[in-house]
């Protein structure tokens, strides 16, 4: 099997995502939880939905302004973001 990757990633409501993978999978992923644990004023911005909702796809992976914050792409298949201390 090739390396997993994000292809798409769908709005559904508040900070949550349906992120669809190469391999066809889709999760549903809430990231409510973790931006407003971070406590990092990086994170503030994501906060808002108008900028939680500026994300990119890049080299197969989710990324907010310019890598300020991104997952291990094999988390976001299992929904499993937490927050690293």
């Amino acid at each position: 099997m090739s390396e997993l990757s994000v292809v798409n990633a769908k709005h559904i409501t508040g900070h949550i995502l349906d992120i669809e993978f190469n391999d066809g999978h889709i999760s549903t992923v809430d990231f409510a939880t973790f931006i407003f644990s971070v406590g990092h004023p990086d994170y503030e911005a994501y906060k808002k939905i108008d900028g939680f909702l500026n994300f990119d796809i890049v080299d197969g992976n989710i990324n907010w302004d310019d890598y300020t914050m991104i997952f291990p792409v094999e988390d976001l298949y299992n929904n499993k973001i937490i927050k690293h201390i």
